[in-house]
């Protein structure tokens, strides 16, 4: 249900270089389990890498999960096959549970501050994205199907493929997202137009602390009117036209804008939605989690 706002993200994209980043490769990840630090460039450069992009409350992520294991099964030994889980609303029993459910052989990796995913300009889950030996991007696709088969099958076997064109946004581009936010205060407000019902099942606490957040949200807003207030809305699966049906949802008051590339969840480090960022001059100040009691939320932004 969700893959249908690729289509539109895309759209939104097509302004943006279209370039290969070589620093994806030395991007640090972490081991899942032990944390231990790793980059993709740590892994037998010799060989193609498939990687995965995926969160255990992505449902067509768990959809794809046994075609991912028969390919790591398949290919294993001919190219690295990692799962690399984007560590956004995660806990690390749903990835044991994900892992052991489908008897998982491959790397799992997390993605510690959507670093990777930016690198990769990940709009939505899950993502495949293969590449060459050379370490070039030659095919990417949120589906597992025939056309995935295809391109893996001939990475395995050796063929050299040609680099595809990847959206992605320049560090002028980033830096230029950021900037707005590296003088003066401001408070940021982080969460995502589907964590109300899209983490129903899966995270139910989440989806309710989103719920009572969004909703309560104006109040908040009341209690601090001389604050620069801005919220910021998660960009996967999400397009102009959700966003502006989030707004209406909750009768919004403050300004929300989609993250563009997820530059500013990267940016502050969000892993949680939804959370509230206080900043100062670029420095995050004050991170707040819990915004269920409003009264203690207004005395630890007050406290310096």
């Amino acid at each position: 249900m969700l893959l249908r706002f690729i289509c539109p993200l895309l759209l939104m994209f097509s302004s943006l270089s279209f370039a290969q980043q070589a620093d994806y490769k030395n991007i640090q990840l972490n081991y899942f389990k032990e944390l231990r630090p790793v980059t993709l460039a740590d892994f037998d450069q010799a060989k193609p890498t498939y990687v995965k992009l995926w969160a255990s409350w992505c449902k067509p992520c768990i959809e794809q999960m046994p075609h991912f294991q028969q390919l790591q099964q398949q290919y294993g030994d001919k190219m690295n096959v990692l799962a690399v889980n984007i560590n956004i609303n995660e806990n690390r029993a749903a990835i044991h549970g994900v892992i052991k459910k489908f008897a998982l052989s491959m790397p799992v990796l997390l993605d510690n501050n959507s670093q990777l995913a930016v690198a990769l300009g990940l709009v939505g889950t899950p993502m495949s994205v293969l590449l060459s030996s050379k370490g070039e991007i030659v095919y990417t696709s949120h589906e597992s199907d025939k056309n995935l088969d295809v391109f893996v099958k001939k990475l395995a076997s050796g063929e050299q493929l040609p680099p595809a064109a990847v959206a992605v946004l320049s560090q002028a581009e980033q830096q230029k997202i950021v900037a707005p936010y590296l003088t003066g205060e401001h408070l940021l407000f982080f969460t995502a137009t589907w964590c109300d019902w899209y983490l129903a099942d899966s995270r139910p606490a989440m989806s309710q602390a989103c719920k009572k957040a969004q909703t309560e949200l104006n109040q908040l807003v009341a209690l601090l009117p001389k604050q620069n207030w801005q919220g910021v809305v998660n960009h996967l699966w999400t397009d102009d036209k959700a966003l502006t049906d989030f707004v209406k949802l909750y009768q919004m008051n403050i300004k929300f804008s989609i993250d563009n590339a997820g530059v500013l969840f990267n940016h502050f480090k969000i892993k949680n939605i939804p959370t509230l960022v206080q900043v100062k001059d670029g420095k995050v100040i004050r991170e707040i989690f819990d915004l269920s009691n409003q009264n203690e939320v207004v005395k630890q932004l007050s406290q310096r």
